[in-house]
């Protein structure tokens, strides 16, 4: 079977792999465990979702951007933790770096803003 899109060599791909791996065994995967392709924005965005609020359900911290392991504080500030995403302020921040970008410019309240 010649595969028709990439998804499906991707899962042909990993079908392989995952009975070269296995051997004997009957699963690769345990029983309530599965391998799922993410195909658009809304699936990333369940999934995604997903992961950040597993630590708070199973009780491992009392919220999302309290568990160090976990991307949610990068997604909602931008501010880099213990895992390093890939997103557009790690790309900008690198561009400035390599002087390819302006500088990040300060933001400085307004005069109407300031304290008297």
């Amino acid at each position: 079977m010649i595969p028709r899109t990439i998804a499906d060599a991707i899962k042909s791909l990993k079908q392989g792999v995952s009975r070269r791996l296995i051997g004997e065994e009957e699963h690769f995967w345990q029983k309530r465990y599965y391998d799922f392709n993410v195909r658009n924005p809304r699936q990333f965005v369940e999934k995604l979702r997903y992961i950040h609020r597993n630590p708070v359900k199973r009780g491992l911290c009392e919220r999302p951007e309290d568990w160090e392991w976990s991307s949610f504080r990068h997604y909602a500030t931008g501010l880099e933790g213990r895992v390093e995403i890939e997103s557009e302020w790690v790309s900008r921040k690198r561009e400035r770096a390599a002087g390819k970008m302006c500088p990040a410019v300060e933001l400085v309240p307004h005069s109407s803003q300031q304290k008297a």
